[in-house]
Order: C-alpha cells, then sequence, then structure tokens
C-alpha cells in the first residue's frame, strides 16, 4: 500500500503502521485487521527517508513503526518485544533523540496480552548489527537496534507515535547461525499478535485535559521516614536494616533497596547489634521489647499523628476503658496499635461488627482509628458506636490525619469533573487504596496504579477528562510519569484542583539530626 493511500480527508485520526519489510507488513496487517493501514515502507535508511517525506503531510492521527529488530542484551529472546521509550541514530547526539513518551502505556499492554515486552532505547543503525557490536551500542543504554525507526518516526510531525520492533536476533542467536530462521518466525509472530494492541493503543489516543488533584504525593510523615533511612544509609557502612516496608509503596523500597537497605518482615531477621529502622505505620511494644532485649540499634520512624494513636491507647487502657479500634485487619498501623495493649483493644471494621460489641461496661467505650480511613467509612462506624453506645469517647483530636483527609477531598474535586480518575500507589497503600474508594463513591471510574504501565489502554478511550492523584505515600515523580504518558496519546491541558496547602513538618529523630 502505498503512503498516498492515507492522504484521503477520512483518514484523519486513523492508525498508520510503517513495516519496512513485506513480511513484517503482512503479519502486521494480519494482527490490526481492519482498524488501520499498513505501509510497507522499504529496508534501510534511504528508503525510510522518503517514506517518511512522503507520508508527513498525510491524514493520518497516529503513528506507529512495527517490524524486527536485532536484541542487544543477554537477556532478550527471539519474540521479545521492544517498545521505544526513545529512539536516536547511531553516532547522533543524544540531544537528537526523537522519545515516545506513551511507550510504558503500549509496553504495559502488551504485557497483559501476555507478550513478553519491555520500554527501553532503540538505536537506528545503517548496518547489520554483529556481535562484537552488541556490547558497545548496549553500554550506550540501547536495548534493541533497527535500520528505520529514527527516520520514519520524522513523519509524526508531533502526531502521537510509537516504535514496537519485534526481536528476531540476539547475542546468543545471531543472524548469520542455523537458529535464524526460528528467530524470525518467533518475531513475526509476535508482531501479529502486537497488532490488536496497537488499534487499542490507537483508541486511547486523542486530546484530553488532565486534572491534577491537591494536596497529592508525600505527606510529612512518609517524607520523615524516608529521610530516617537516608540519613541512616548515608552515615552507616554496616547495613541498615528496615522492619516491613518504611512506607507502602514499591517504587520508594526498591529506591532505598538500591541504596543498601534491607527490608525484613521480622526482627529475628535482624544480626545481633545491628540498626534497624521501624517503619513508618509504627511498631507494638512486644517489638521495641524484643529489639531492646537483643542489643539492637533501633530507630523509630513511626509517624508522630501514628505514635498520637499509640499514645490515646495507652492512656484508654489506663483509665478502664474498652478501646475500639477503626481499622483494616492485618494492617501494619493497625497491628501496631493492637499491640500497645493486647486484649483490651478490640478492632472493629464495619458497622456489622459495633453490633457484635459485647463490652464488660457499656459506659467505658473509647474508640480510635486508623490514620488512613477514609473519612465516609469511619463516620458510618463511630455513628454507629454512639447510637449503641451514647457514652463513647472519641480521641481528643481527629485521628484521620490531615493528609489522607486533604488528599481524599483533593480527588472528590477532580472526581466531579473527571470521566476517569487515575491514583498513583501501591496495592498495599491502604490511604491510596482509600483515594480509589472516594473517587469510585463519587460516581466516577477510579483505578490504583503503580505507575503508568498499569494504565489499561480501553479506560483512557472515550475519557476526555482524566483525573490524576496520589497517595501519601507515592513519590511525586509517579505523577510526572502518568501525565508525560498521557501526553504521548495526544495533546493534553493540565490544570489543578487544589483544596488545601500542607505546610507540616516533622522534627527528626535526635539519631539523625545533624550534630
Amino acid at each position: 500500500m502505498s503512503p498516498a493511500a492515507v492522504s484521503r480527508p477520512d483518514a484523519a485520526g486513523r492508525l498508520v503502521v510503517c513495516s519496512p519489510l513485506r513480511l513484517e507488513a503482512r503479519a502486521v496487517r494480519r494482527g490490526i485487521g481492519d482498524n488501520g493501514e499498513v505501509l510497507r515502507t522499504g529496508f534501510g535508511g534511504r528508503r525510510s527517508l522518503v517514506a517518511a517525506d512522503r507520508l508527513r503531510g498525510s491524514a493520518f492521527g497516529m503513528l506507529a513503526i512495527s517490524g524486527t529488530g536485532g536484541g542487544l542484551s543477554a537477556d532478550l529472546k527471539p519474540g521479545d518485544l521492544v517498545v521505544g521509550a526513545e529512539v536516536g541514530a547511531q553516532g547522533s547526539s543524544p540531544a537528537a533523540a526523537l522519545s515516545c513518551p506513551s511507550a510504558p502505556l503500549l509496553a504495559g499492554e502488551l504485557r497483559r496480552a501476555g507478550l513478553r515486552a519491555q520500554a527501553g532505547k532503540i538505536v537506528t543503525v545503517d548496518h547489520l548489527v554483529r556481535r562484537s557490536e552488541r556490547a558497545r551500542l548496549a553500554s550506550d543504554g540501547a536495548v534493541a537496534a533497527d535500520m528505520e525507526s529514527a527516520m520514519l518516526l520524522t513523519a509524526a510531525g508531533g502526531r502521537p507515535s510509537v516504535v514496537v520492533r519485534a526481536v528476531s536476533d540476539t547475542p546468543e542467536w545471531p543472524l548469520l547461525s542455523p537458529r535464524a530462521l526460528a528467530g524470525g518466525a518467533a518475531a513475526l509472530r509476535s508482531l501479529r499478535l502486537a497488532g490488536p494492541v496497537l488499534t487499542r493503543w490507537a483508541a486511547a489516543g486523542g486530546q484530553r485535559r488532565v486534572l491534577l488533584a491537591g494536596p497529592r504525593s508525600f505527606c510529612a510523615g512518609v517524607e520523615r521516614a524516608i529521610e530516617i533511612v537516608d540519613r541512616m544509609l548515608d552515615r552507616r557502612a554496616q547495613p541498615v536494616y528496615v522492619r516491613k516496608q518504611i512506607v507502602h509503596n514499591s517504587h520508594v523500597v526498591t529506591g532505598l533497596e538500591r541504596r543498601g537497605a534491607v527490608f525484613v518482615d521480622e526482627l529475628s531477621e535482624v544480626p545481633d547489634d545491628a540498626t534497624v529502622v521501624f517503619s513508618a505505620h509504627g511498631v507494638s511494644q512486644a517489638v521495641r521489647t524484643e529489639a531492646a532485649r537483643r542489643g539492637l540499634d533501633a530507630i523509630d520512624a513511626t509517624c508522630p499523628l501514628v505514635a498520637k494513636v499509640h499514645a490515646e491507647a495507652r492512656r484508654f487502657v489506663a483509665e478502664g476503658y474498652q478501646v475500639v479500634l477503626i481499622g483494616h485487619a492485618g494492617h501494619e498501623e493497625v497491628d501496631g496499635t493492637l499491640g500497645e495493649a493486647p486484649g483490651a483493644i478490640v478492632l472493629v471494621e464495619s458497622v456489622e461488627d459495633v453490633a457484635r460489641l459485647r463490652p464488660a461496661d457499656p459506659a467505658k467505650i473509647a474508640y480510635l482509628m486508623q490514620t488512613t480511613l477514609s473519612a465516609d467509612e469511619a463516620r458510618e462506624i463511630v455513628d454507629a458506636l454512639h447510637e449503641r453506645f451514647p457514652a463513647a469517647r472519641g480521641p481528643g483530636s481527629d485521628d484521620i490525619c490531615y493528609a489522607t483527609t486533604n488528599r481524599q477531598l483533593g480527588v472528590r474535586a477532580v472526581a466531579r469533573e473527571a470521566d476517569l480518575v487515575l491514583v498513583a500507589g501501591s496495592a498495599n497503600s491502604s490511604n491510596s487504596v482509600r483515594l480509589v474508594e472516594t473517587a469510585q463513591r463519587a460516581g466516577t471510574p477510579a483505578y490504583l496504579i503503580d505507575g503508568p504501565e498499569d494504565i489499561e489502554l480501553s479506560w483512557l478511550a472515550g475519557a476526555s477528562v482524566v483525573g490524576v492523584t496520589a497517595g501519601a505515600s507515592a513519590p511525586p515523580a509517579a505523577v510526572g510519569q502518568i501525565v508525560a504518558a498521557l501526553s504521548g496519546l495526544g495533546p493534553i491541558e493540565v490544570s489543578e484542583r487544589i483544596v488545601a496547602t500542607e505546610s507540616i513538618r516533622f522534627s527528626l529523630p535526635k539519631e539523625v539530626r545533624p550534630a
């Protein structure tokens, strides 16, 4: 099919796929069916430049380049897919490289389709890459090599574009080997299977507004906990152990692990006399006692607002109250609070649990809350407690932390205007899960994602206004990555809905303060 075939006015907004070779074009065409137009653009840089010149002025909406390529790293296998987050020509300056911001979205969707895929740098070369050259290209950060993509991408002219290369050869499967035919067949099969995913990528394209909820991302307690571990890593030559995840976010934990932090589930995994940091969620008195008995150098990163709940629990128990803790079973913060007075504190997760309470003295009931609860959810349970036990006492000030409340108000504000809400946060983050639930209660579809690779393209199809926020344990960079990925699907207009301004800072423990 010639480039002229996409110049018709009714082709505007359509997906155009450039495939250099006939076999590649055939495989892609079988995959996308009638959902796009496939152009066979020819082998090598010169033909690619000619094709790009002819295509540049055509009426299309989304451009994909799909063909085979050479894998540069030993962990790639024939049939693996590399989605170009960055594409540059060999020998050109890094500044000349072209970016494809939606690459993480497409790579994630390919993996959900059962294909092995990763986003990474693709380098365009002017000759077939030999074994000795692969290592040098890989040392510059490239994952795969081809001979056309850098030139063909220039045809996009600001329109959304992606590059998908199916690996046909690798350092262990070179082109000139008896296994080359099998590698090529595996690559063509992957190109065909990737076709339906490319059509979903195209369907998600379009102009949209992005509404950022404010406040979002790290709260003061999370920042304090991360800073404690950072400072301990700077000061100690020996390993720094952290009991449980310092905060509930996979990106934060991975980053600290790279710096040398060792995360453990229990103190039994920590060597005697070692340094251990208690997570922001707090620990029970039994854990503190065990650490002292073993001579561990324990640094407490418990959020001060969680520590406040612990202090309230001890006070109520000392005054003879049956303490009801409103929270979620199994959460580390809940485990720590229950451990302040084992047997004297009972966990309540629902209104139904309130009905099952049988206190020894109904006039001596006090309640506390997990700090990361949904305000709406907690209010229902508190109302049920007061209805059943009119004399029930609550905390001196709200247990649900200011950051949790602010983020819930913020997500509610964007949900009113959005077709879809994306919440950055890990699955074990209670406050992030509550943000999803808050948006859903407002009647807006909402999803929890660790990063852009978790966004399903079907969510975005038809969504012209997307709300974005992040839980209190999610790094601000996660929001930037999500917005950048959305920009790869078409023009975006970004604005904020700020419901509160946060200026709280918590002091550090004396063990990590500057001398």
